[in-house]
């Protein structure tokens, strides 16, 4: 959601099930006014939900954005949709900065994960 290109790149990691994900898919229109202050906020405000896990997000080159929020449950989810903050920034969204969007709700019953052991050697030349 807001530029952390100094962050190392990594999913969220693999949690141990049932937990629940919000996916949101979206298209933004041109006038974007607010909008990184308005995201940045978000994603601080989202930090403070307990039952909040983490969140992925990727946008291709073509403008489709895929934002995936982890909860660890329906009341931890429902506490975010809820939250005053939250609902105007909803709202501007649909007012102002979305073309379209679409929003899954899901429980996750399986998860795994995978992450490369670091070489301690590093690279080698030949």
């Amino acid at each position: 959601m807001s530029d952390h290109s100094e962050a190392p790149v990594a999913p969220v990691e693999a949690y141990e099930p049932p937990y629940y994900v919000a996916v949101f898919t979206t298209v933004r229109t041109q006038d974007q006014s607010d909008y990184s202050e308005t995201n940045a906020r978000m994603e601080d405000l989202v930090m403070d939900v307990p039952g909040y896990l983490g969140m992925d997000h990727a946008q291709t080159p073509g403008g489709l954005g895929i934002t995936v929020s982890y909860f660890r449950d329906a009341d931890a989810l429902t506490e975010w949709r809820t939250n005053v903050e939250h609902r105007a920034a909803q709202k501007r969204g649909r007012a102002e900065w979305y073309q379209s969007y679409t929003l899954h709700v899901a429980k996750v019953e399986r998860s795994n994960g995978f992450m490369r052991a670091e070489d301690s050697q590093g690279p080698t030349a030949g």
